[in-house]
Formats: structure tokens, sequence, C-alpha cells
């Protein structure tokens, strides 16, 4: 394929899957906003089936992957006229068989709230661990960099120590959370120490799991609870109240669109509350940021391997696929966009409220996971961290 012909199809390719992703993002929040929860579950759940068969497919048939991009684009609009139309009849006998599939689609969202909470931890300190050696390699290219990540990191900490003290009237309110928050600080503190005193943290890693528990003591905040008379926003009845008892004779979407769209506007900016809209956008961001990270996780000593042995019985071996984790890595990519849906529907589902307590054990499981990770890491005197031989190895607590 000539050089314009391969642009062509990347612009081409590359437009399809951000009209797959746009499609998503847009019409799940408007079938929640236009008709009704039990609505907005099918559609989730009929586009959560339709990813998995999509990443299936490209997981098993590779080359029919540079395909699947433009096979989705008329899919997920079909997907939504057929919720809107299915909704808007009051004659469907379908209707009681899907309800009953949305009602347990929602169930499950519900008990997967412990993994969802998990996972954002988890890739929080993949993210985290690699942006600290970046910054660290950066730092040894010139002393400009080294001002510059010192004085970044210096501004996290500012940051994080403002927003726990501006939020911290809104916390406190029990004598559990004031512990919860007195001993996760402590925590931190230690660990950060812990970390400086062996030469196995940086200030980089350090300020942004500060901002990190800054971000989540902020979400643990009573501010956030919504005392409207209907349950909280997450609940049945304050999306029917706010929708109205006219959404079960919805039009299909086609000729109503100015209107469903005005209405979408008027759903995200009055009524999704700021602290589900800052958890969606970061949940997805940083699962994004893990999934590019989690391919190069240990791709230093298998690229060892590779030169030590290149090739086995005459043939050239793929020891990118032996890996331990290239296996797993290359299925949680395959199905990354089954994650993005069934995470953006939790997070549109969910009832803020209730994930406090989830939110104190997410930060307690990230200070343990990063303890762990301080504990089975090398220090900086026994471990080459960088891009070049000219990395100076004791820039680390600087």
């Amino acid at each position: 394929m000539s050089t314009p012909s391969r642009l062509i199809w990347t612009a081409l390719s590359s437009t399809a899957r951000l009209t797959a992703v746009s499609s998503i993002l847009l019409f799940l929040p408007l079938t929640l906003s236009a008709l009704s929860p039990p609505a907005f579950l099918l559609l989730s759940l009929l586009l959560t089936i339709h990813s998995l068969i999509h990443s299936t497919i490209r997981l098993v048939l590779p080359t029919l992957a540079p395909y699947l991009p433009f096979l989705q684009v008329p899919v997920h609009p079909f997907l939504l006229l057929f919720s809107f139309n299915l909704f808007s009849s009051t004659t469907s006998k379908l209707v009681p068989w899907l309800f009953e599939a949305a009602l347990l689609w929602g169930k499950a969202l519900r008990l997967w709230t412990p993994m969802f909470v998990w996972m954002e931890g988890l890739a929080s300190v993949i993210v985290v661990q690699a942006t600290g050696r970046t910054g660290r390699v950066l730092a040894e290219r010139s002393e400009e960099w080294q001002v510059g990540l010192l004085v970044g990191a210096a501004s996290a900490y500012v940051a994080s120590a403002t927003w726990i003290v501006w939020c911290y009237s809104s916390i406190a309110t029990t004598p559990l959370s004031s512990t919860l928050l007195g001993v996760a600080l402590t925590a931190l503190i230690f660990l950060t120490l812990i970390g400086f005193a062996q030469r196995k943290t940086n200030v980089i890693e350090s300020s942004l799991l500060a901002l990190y528990f800054a971000y989540n003591v902020w979400l643990c905040s009573d501010e956030h609870i919504i005392d409207d008379g209907h349950g909280g926003y997450g609940s049945e009845a304050y999306w029917a109240s706010w929708v109205g008892a006219g959404a079960a004779a919805y039009a299909p979407l086609l000729s109503n669109l100015l209107t469903h769209l005005s209405k979408l506007l008027s759903f995200i900016t009055h009524t999704l509350p700021k602290p589900l809209l800052v958890s969606l956008l970061y949940r997805l961001s940083i699962l994004q940021l893990a999934s590019k990270i989690l391919p190069q996780i240990g791709s230093n000593s298998w690229s060892d391997e590779k030169e030590q042995h290149g090739t086995e019985d005459g043939e050239e071996v793929d020891w990118e696929e032996l890996r331990p984790s290239g296996k797993v890595t290359r299925v949680l990519l395959a199905y990354r966009q089954t994650i993005f849906v069934t995470v953006y529907s939790h997070l549109l589902l969910l009832d803020h409220s209730s994930l406090v307590w989830w939110r104190w054990a997410n930060v307690f499981i990230t200070l343990a996971t990063w303890a762990v990770e301080l504990l089975l890491s090398q220090g900086d005197d026994d471990e080459l961290v960088g891009v070049s031989e000219g990395v100076v190895k004791g820039w680390k607590v600087d």
C-alpha cells in the first residue's frame, strides 16, 4: 500500500473509531435522560454484548481487525433506535423480557462495584509508577528538567494539602470518617518517608499519589450527597421525577433529534453532579493510560532473553507473546471496549452516596498496593531505569 493510500486508510480508520467511541459516550446518557433507567440499562446491555462480539472477532480473527471499526459505525445508532422505539411502544410483547434483562444487568453492574473501584486504584498506581520513572529519566537530561519536575511535584503537594483542608469540614462529620482520614493520611506520609529513606520512590510518584489521595477524599465528602426527596441521583425514582411521565410516549429518535440533544445538554449541565462527571473522566482516562502501559511491563528482561536466544529451531520466536503478562495483556487490550462500556454504564447508574465506603476502601487498597511495590522493588543503587547509558542513579531522592 502506497504512502498516500496508507494515510487515507489510517485517517478513515481513526475517524471510524472516534465515531464509535463518541456514539457510546453520547447515546448512553441520552437514553437515560430522554427515556428511563430500564431503557438505559437495555442499551448498555446491548452495547456490551456487541462489544464482546466485536472484541472476540478482533482477538480470534486478527486479519479482520482493520475493518471492524467501520462495521461498528452503523450498529450503535441501530441499537439506540431499537431501544427508543421499543420503549416508546406500549404494546410490545418483548418489553417484559427486556425489562427483566435490563434489571438483571443493573444488579450485575452494582455487584461489580468493588471490581471497578479496585481497577481504578490499580490503574492509578501503574500510571503513577510509569510517570515517576519517566520523570526520573527526564531529570537526568538537564538541570532545567530537574527544576521543572521539582516545581511541579511541589505544586502537587501543595494542591493536595489545600484540597484536603478545603473539604475537611465536609469529610470529618463522624468519628469514623475522621479516623479513616487520619489513618490514611498518616499511612501516606510514612510510606513516602520510607520510600525516600530506602531510595525506592521519588517526589513525582509520591506527589501524584498524594493528589490521587486528595481526589478520593474529596469524593468521600458529604457535600456530594444529594437529598432531593427521591433517594439520590442514582435511584430510579430520581430519574423518573426528572424525566417526567411523558417519557413513555416518546416518538422515534430521528423525528425528535434536536429535542433529545437539548434535553441531553440540560441533563449534563444541570442534573449530573460534578463529582460524577469528574469520576467518569478520571476513570476512563486512567484505564486508557494503564492499557497503554501494561504491554511494556517486564519488557526489558524479555528483550534480553530475545537477544540471547533469538530463534528456536531455526524459526523466529514471538517473544512478546511468550512473556508472562503478554497473553493476559493482549486479552485485556482486546476487550478494552467492553470494559469501557461497563465502566461508563456503572458510573452513570451508581448512587454516589453509596460509594463513599468503597472510596475509603480504595484509598487503603491503593496505599497497600504501593507499599507492596516499595517492598518488592529494587532501590536506585541496584536498578537501572532509563533509556540511555548516562542515567545517574541517585536522583530519585535529590
